[in-house]
């Protein structure tokens, strides 16, 4: 198994804790507008990951607390992935 691929299962399990605590309940929200907007449960999964991997990214380097304001300005452009 890749970095990649072990990264990218830590960042699903990340949103599937989301999802089951509803903490942000913006994690189930996006996922249910883009099911309905006919992505499949798993790749939309795999878009709000990519969200929580720019949050840790962004964390990390600039040694400042989790933005969780930003974390769901990105959730909300969704399918657009954030940069």
């Amino acid at each position: 198994m890749s970095i990649n691929e072990i990264l990218q299962a830590q960042f699903l399990e990340v949103v599937e804790n989301q999802l089951r605590m509803d903490d942000p309940a913006e994690t189930r929200l996006t996922l249910e507008r883009l099911e309905q907007a006919g992505y499949s449960r798993q790749d939309s999964k795999k878009m709000i990951s990519a969200c929580v991997a720019v949050a840790i990214a962004d964390t990390l380097s600039s040694n400042e607390p989790f933005d969780e304001a930003r974390y769901i300005k990105n959730l909300n452009r969704l399918p657009d992935l954030p940069e």
